[in-house]
């Protein structure tokens, strides 16, 4: 079965929605570090203090499932794309794809290209 441009943008749709909602999972957990920081320097009840840290643990649990997920898309779209590119389709929409993969492997900089 032929890859379809269709396909290679629903791929490259999601690999950029589960990079937004990393960057997202990150800020919140820079958010919830200062907010507990602040508390601790405020001397905040040592009850909301735990609560706060419970919040900032969740959190940062989210990463690494958010990565996880963020590897497999990449992997996916990859697969995706050099199956389009080898049904001979030649089409501007390679393009996009080419361009998240490129700011998603720059996060993996762990991860050998292939």
């Amino acid at each position: 079965m032929a890859t379809t441009v269709r396909n290679l943008k629903i791929k490259t749709s999601t690999c950029k929605r589960i990079l937004k909602e990393l960057h997202s999972y990150e800020k919140e957990v820079q958010r919830e570090a200062a907010k507990t920081a602040d508390m601790k320097d405020k001397g905040a009840d040592p009850y909301d203090l735990k609560q706060q840290e419970n919040v900032l643990a969740e959190s940062r649990m989210m990463i690494p499932d958010c990565r996880k997920r963020l590897e497999a898309s990449l992997a996916d779209l990859k697969a995706t794309l050099e199956e389009f590119k080898e049904s001979n389709q030649q089409d501007p929409e390679i393009e996009e794809p080419q361009r998240v993969i490129a700011e998603v492997e720059a996060l993996f900089p762990s991860t050998e290209s292939e």
